[in-house]
């Protein structure tokens, strides 16, 4: 059994996908980051630093925070969503990367300025609206000739996903990217997807183009 601390953001859903990708049995515990529960005593136990997701392995004891860590540690466990060849692997971990160090944090920054401060800071939102809109081409790009940001379906895809299932926080039209609209709606058909998105609670549908 594996508990997850989560709340409905991105990185929360990348592992809740994980987790109903692999089919293993898990226990959610929602943390209301907008009540400030991030700072528990019992959530900074297994979260040093106060973010969601975090997981215990009852199985082994591990705990882990930071979602690139936990997606990395299931995938390893189980043998699946990470290739074996050292090539697929490293490719696997350097689009996982990408994702936790550009994609991830860039287009938090635009949520932060364009949806919930829009007007506050111009500069703030042009920039982070301009690097969106790079990020996106770089994926379009990548996505060209392959179904999936490396070979197979892997811990890649659902980690990117999440991010660009908030295109309208971004002002994105998936439309300008029409290799990433169609990787977005692929992953957004498979049922494990959909019910990952909406743990620990529906919010909302899924956004389509």
């Amino acid at each position: 059994m594996i508990d997850f601390w989560t709340w409905s953001t991105p990185n929360g859903r990348k592992v809740s996908i994980l987790l109903e990708e692999l089919e293993l049995p898990y226990r959610t515990q929602a943390v209301n980051i907008t009540q400030g529960e991030q700072h528990a005593p019992s959530f900074l136990a297994v979260s040093p630093n106060n973010k969601i997701p975090a997981i215990r392995d009852n199985e082994t004891g591990m705990t882990l925070m930071e979602s690139g860590a936990i997606m990395i540690y299931l995938a390893e466990k189980t043998g699946r969503f990470l290739p074996e060849d050292s090539v697929g692997r490293h490719r696997v971990f350097e689009w996982l990367m990408w994702q936790m160090g550009g994609f991830g944090p860039m287009l938090g920054q635009a949520h932060h300025f364009l949806r919930f401060n829009a007007g506050k800071a111009p500069y703030a939102e042009e920039r982070f609206h301009q690097e969106a809109q790079r990020l996106y081409r770089v994926l379009d790009t990548r996505l060209a000739d392959r179904d999936f940001v490396v070979e197979d379906y892997s811990i890649a895809d659902m980690a990117i996903w999440p991010w660009a299932s908030r295109f309208e926080w971004q002002r994105i039209d998936l439309n300008d990217y029409p290799n990433v609209k169609r990787w977005y709606q692929t992953i957004a058909e498979r049922p494990a997807v959909q019910r990952g998105y909406h743990s620990p609670k529906r919010v909302n549908d899924i956004p389509l183009p």
